[in-house]
């Protein structure tokens, strides 16, 4: 049995039985090979494969056969862990829409509920704003836990509950052609603004590139553009993570060099890691140009040769105004490297965390080919805080819960902004007395 599948436009794929087959001990020689935690890669994982195989291999069509795979990678209950094909035409709204949504009974039935909405990125540009409904995606009704997928190169139409209670349809496009490719709506990056009595506000909406040059000059130049801020909200909600440009923000909270955190394997012994991670090379600063990351490149070759772990270390950018009086507001949806700020924020008593349980999703992760275009994304590394802190799987908790109240967040209440107003306000009027 051979099935297909077509991509950008080009000739179907052809999958054989043979290739299928293939393809799947091709991803599981890759876990055993880098997958960060073998020690998941069990007897329950066996099993799991044995019961996973047979629909794999006899997938009808290709987007079945990545479904298939991807069923069976769901059984690790681990974050960063993917399968997809390079020309993939699709993806969730997260990415696409530079959004997050929550699921809740409404009105009308179990949905779908814009929570983050960053602004520049394909859903602010639609007209979708947090708390609008989600109700059908192309007149597919999507329910969840069916998660939305939007294809790209496409317009996609999003039929909602707006927040005045009307139904709305948008159009969406997710990407705009560059070249041959496709890339990404890409949200605005950062944003400030004052909000008067000395109060500054620095939103964030993700981290991309793997060094962040761009989004750490934006960031600087956002902080910049509020002028002399005594008191600091980091709007890291709905942030869903991305590379080192994190480093960045780390920096802004404290004058000096404080080390961070490493990612490392777990295969790696642990026994004598306090007294080794003094020895491990350091990372602690952001190169203002991209001209500047061949040599960055060339100066931590021997280290990643050596699969040796690379410390982040803050930039000693100064002393600030505002140190001591920083709130990060974070949610369900911050992850990755939106939490590595959190974490150091929460270890090192930098700032308030005020909002939801971040997402418990802390892992280092790359990508390797598996055959016939097909990709398996996996992670490599557990990210530890300086002082051994692990987070993959476990939520920081924040120092003031205030959950998303989506039914306030239609009539244009945001509670957990408003929070964060009103804690640095009473600390300016506790610091003046």
């Amino acid at each position: 049995m051979t099935t297909t599948v077509a991509a950008l436009g080009q000739s179907p794929i052809e999958l054989s039985a043979k290739d299928k087959h293939t393809i799947l001990e091709n991803v599981l020689a890759a876990l055993r090979k880098r997958f960060y935690s073998p020690e998941k890669l069990n007897g329950d994982w066996l099993a799991a494969v044995d019961r996973h195989r047979p629909a794999i291999e006899s997938a009808p069509s290709a987007d079945a056969f990545e479904r298939a795979v991807s069923d069976l990678l769901a059984e690790l209950h681990t974050s960063h862990l993917g399968f997809f094909h390079r020309h993939a035409r699709r993806a969730s709204s997260r990415a696409a829409l530079s959004a997050t949504y929550m699921a809740d009974d409404t009105d009308y039935g179990k949905r779908w509920i814009f929570q983050d909405v960053h602004s520049g990125g394909a859903a602010a540009i639609a007209g979708i704003e947090p708390g609008n409904i989600l109700l059908t995606v192309n007149d597919q009704e999507i329910v969840p836990p069916e998660h939305p997928v939007f294809p790209m190169g496409k317009q996609t139409r999003v039929k909602l509950i707006d927040n005045q209670e009307k139904r709305r349809s948008v159009t969406v496009d997710v990407a705009r052609p560059k070249g041959k490719k496709l890339n990404f709506i890409e949200p605005t990056l950062a944003e400030a603004r004052r909000l008067g009595d000395g109060l500054g506000y620095l939103k964030i909406a993700m981290f991309p590139g793997m060094v962040g040059v761009v989004v750490a000059n934006q960031i600087s130049n956002a902080v910049q553009s509020l002028g002399s801020v005594d008191r600091l909200i980091i709007d890291l909600r709905g942030n869903t993570g991305g590379g080192i440009g994190a480093l960045r923000v780390m920096s802004l909270l404290t004058s000096g060099r404080i080390p961070v955190g490493f990612a490392l394997d777990k295969r790696r012994a642990k026994a004598t890691l306090d007294h080794e991670k003094g020895r491990f090379p350091r990372f602690s600063r952001i190169p203002s140009d991209t001209k500047s990351l061949w040599p960055l490149a060339l100066r931590f070759a021997p280290a990643m040769l050596a699969k040796k772990p690379v410390v982040l270390e803050t930039e000693s950018l100064g002393p600030q105004p505002f140190h001591g009086r920083v709130v990060l507001l974070v949610d369900r949806h911050t992850a990755s490297a939106a939490e590595m700020i959190v974490a150091f924020a929460r270890e090192n008593n930098l700032a308030t965390i005020v909002g939801e349980r971040s997402a418990g999703r802390l892992l280092t992760a790359t990508s390797v080919k598996v055959g016939n275009g097909f990709r398996l994304a996996l992670p490599t590394g557990a990210y530890y805080t300086w002082k051994g802190a692990l987070f993959e799987g476990t939520p920081i908790e924040p120092d003031q819960l205030v959950e998303f109240d989506w039914r306030s967040r239609r009539k244009g209440d945001d509670r957990q902004l408003d929070y964060a107003i009103k804690s640095l306000r009473g600390q300016s009027t506790a610091k003046a007395s």
